[in-house]
């Protein structure tokens, strides 16, 4: 039960990078600007959970579902691992809906378009 979280969210990556790959959204559209996108967000979200663990914002509660295991003080080994869910459920839903928003019809084409149907 004390890796039930984890596993969780290695499932959770997993099913974000399979809509990755179905629709070629942010790995396999650009694999190498997505690594430094994913790279940078969550070196930047870890150096701000340790910067709350620091400022004693942040505290690792205890749950049974969590490996307990500490990668360093207040920072469970989870934690990085979510933190790339994040990234990556982000930049998918992201691209995916600037894809989406892409296909629209811009209004002002459309009025164009009756201005010179007139």
């Amino acid at each position: 039960m004390g890796v039930l979280y984890l596993l969780s969210l290695l499932l959770g990556i997993g099913c974000m990078l399979l809509l990755d790959h179905r629709f070629r959204l942010f790995f396999w559209r650009d694999a190498k600007a997505a690594a430094i996108v994913t790279a940078v967000g969550v070196l930047f979200l870890l150096f701000w959970d340790l910067a709350g663990i620091g400022l004693g914002i942040f505290l690792r509660g205890e749950g049974t579902i969590a490996t307990g295991l500490l990668i360093a003080p207040e920072l469970p080994i989870e934690e990085p691992v979510f933190l790339l869910f994040l990234v990556l459920c982000t930049m998918v839903l992201y691209t995916g809906s600037r894809r989406l928003l892409d296909r629209i019809p811009s209004t002002r084409s459309g009025k164009q378009r009756e201005r010179e149907n007139v």
